[in-house]
């Protein structure tokens, strides 16, 4: 089955959650997350209207982003280090994996040395495991206060993984969470934050119920990676 067939289905599954949740379907977009998968299944989604892509590490987003033709946006979902900072900003027009101060600090400075406002997303660990990254919940609203003085970034909004489980009930509390942040973080004042980044292949439905704005998906959209 092509790409853009498995990305249409997708998309009625997000139409038909977002039903279910009482919301627009549209206020949802799917980020196809091409990461493993090289340039020419890439420009194959593209040609076919696919426009946002998800990649998790720089060097194989260097590889990529600059041999494919046509309009598309960028979105590092991985772990940033701040020493990757320059590069993220050269090749992501939205860092979704923000969750240290200095991290910020460094990508906007980046982003200053080329005139750009760099979007981007804090990354929650709402699972609070150790195999994950993200700030903790706790330090959520004071990690937001400080990077909103950061005059080359643009907060858009907050991003979570949920474990890898069966539990429904788990995965659903974490994306609430987030989403609850979200609304605690614009009661502070401010730009109000608008995105929720949460929900991958597994659990993207759950996600749109609970508020999800993004949802980032893989091996649904490009089949099984190798």
């Amino acid at each position: 089955m092509a790409v853009i067939d498995n990305y249409n289905r997708v998309r009625e599954r997000v139409k038909a959650a977002a039903d279910s949740a009482g919301r627009e379907a549209d206020s949802v977009r799917i980020i196809a997350v091409s990461k493993t998968f090289p340039p020419e299944i890439m420009q194959e989604a593209l040609n076919a209207g696919i426009t946002e892509f998800g990649e998790n590490k720089i060097q194989e987003a260097k590889n990529k982003i600059p041999r494919l033709r046509g309009n598309a946006s960028f979105h590092m979902i991985g772990h940033l280090q701040s020493n990757k900072a320059k590069e993220a900003v050269n090749f992501f027009d939205v860092i979704h994996s923000i969750d240290k101060y200095g991290t910020a600090e460094k990508v906007s400075g980046e982003a200053e040395k080329i005139n750009k406002i760099q979007k981007i997303l804090i990354q929650v660990n709402t699972s609070k495991e150790d195999s994950k990254s993200g700030v903790d919940p706790d330090d959520v609203i004071q990690l937001a206060k400080k990077i909103r003085g950061l005059k080359n970034l643009e907060l858009l909004g907050l991003m979570t993984m949920a474990p890898f489980t069966e539990d429904r009930d788990i995965i659903r509390s974490c994306f609430r969470m987030t989403a609850d942040l979200l609304n605690r973080i614009n009661k502070e004042g401010g730009t109000p934050l608008k995105e929720l980044s949460m929900g991958m292949s597994h659990d993207f439905e759950i996600a749109v119920e609970e508020g999800a704005t993004i949802v980032r998906i893989g091996g649904l959209i490009f089949g099984e990676r190798t």
